[in-house]
């Protein structure tokens, strides 16, 4: 008998302010990495979302605030609810694994907001709300106001990392999912003017990795959780370029499926970097900086064959796919580029 072939979906969401309407869904053939487009979904700014545990739904940011949908047995989407989050229009998204809350990053306002998940994937009134407050290390610059840029729950479901790229900090808040609040546990104080963009953990959850976007580094810590919260040590620095580039802005951070390697991709320079992982410590080894051949790879996502990887070149209106070698260390574009106005994130769904 044979083995029922394995389908995957992909969702992009679009900055709607040019040709595009909303979230894009993709048919993915994850060994050839081939992306055909089913249909899209009417949306305004789709700039971030998320895909429940349990597969079951689908949360995206909106002009409005957050817009839930069911996923379908074949991976469409069918529209729910939409609900405010309390500031500005949000940047990021996460769940918990038992999907009991939404969270969202505010970039505009530094704000991060807390709202109840319905047991039927309906998104709630707002839990609780926290603005970041300061200034960063020039009260002139506009950047160092607070920006949100990532929230991320941590492996352990206990704490959320809220990244400020404005402060240079990220702020540790422990969940209390009974009472629905945030309380801040621990803050990660970043170099200065390295203006921290997004967060990632290793598979085993013994790593976090903080990607910045003006010093164009990636921070790797040790995590745990100590007798008085958890607790980060910062044991590496690494650059995500062979060189120092003056025109480097670090945008975006990926590990692969086995977590091995790490993808973080650079809208200065328009390549895409890769590291390999060393099992045990959690070190970085740069090992491949690859040319994206477009403009500004605001995200990227590796596929399942651990093979393939895609950028989504926001600048220049274009999603590529490439073929790693890592017997070799080099990737090479894998097939044409596909179009789509203003790309802005990606999340890939097996069904």
């Amino acid at each position: 008998m044979a083995m029922k072939e394995e389908k995957y979906v992909a969702y992009v969401g679009t900055y709607t302010h040019e040709h595009s309407v909303g979230i894009h869904i993709y048919d993915l053939d994850v060994k050839t990495g081939k992306m055909e487009k089913r249909r899209v979904i009417n949306i305004t700014n789709p700039s971030n979302l998320i895909v429940s545990n349990d597969k079951q739904f689908l949360y995206s940011i909106t002009d409005e605030g957050v817009k839930s949908f069911r996923i379908l047995m074949d991976g469409d989407l069918e529209p729910m609810n939409e609900q405010w989050i309390g500031g500005m229009r949000g940047c990021y998204l996460d769940v918990d694994e038992q999907n009991r809350y939404l969270f969202v990053g505010g970039y505009h306002d530094g704000r991060v907001s807390m709202l109840h998940l319905e047991e039927n994937g309906l998104v709630g009134e707002i839990a609780d709300g926290i603005f970041h407050k300061g200034v960063g290390r020039s009260a002139a610059d506009r950047s160092s106001r607070p920006h949100v840029n990532c929230v991320k729950v941590t492996p352990d479901q206990q704490y959320l990392c809220a990244v400020d790229g404005g402060l240079d900090h990220v702020k540790v808040y422990q969940i209390d999912y009974n009472r629905g609040k945030l309380k801040l546990a621990d803050i990660i104080h970043c170099d200065l003017e390295s203006a921290p963009k997004m967060i990632r953990f290793s598979l085993d959850g013994k790593n976090a990795y903080v990607l910045n976007e003006l010093a164009n580094t990636v921070d790797v810590y040790n995590y745990h959780i100590g007798d008085r919260g958890p607790e980060f040590e910062r044991i590496q620095q690494v650059s995500i370029q062979d060189e120092n580039n003056e025109y480097a802005s670090a945008q975006n951070m990926e590990f692969s499926q086995d977590g091995k390697y790490l993808y973080c991709s650079d809208g200065g320079t328009d390549e895409i970097s890769i590291f390999e992982r060393e099992d045990g410590s959690g070190l970085l080894k740069l090992i491949c900086v690859t040319p994206i051949s477009g403009q500004f790879p605001k995200a990227l996502a590796i596929l399942p064959d651990n093979q393939h990887f895609i950028s989504l070149n926001h600048e220049s209106n274009q999603i590529c796919t490439f073929k790693m070698n890592y017997e070799k260390n080099y990737a090479l574009m894998d097939r044409e580029p596909i179009n789509i106005d203003k790309p802005n994130c990606i999340y890939i769904l097996k069904l």
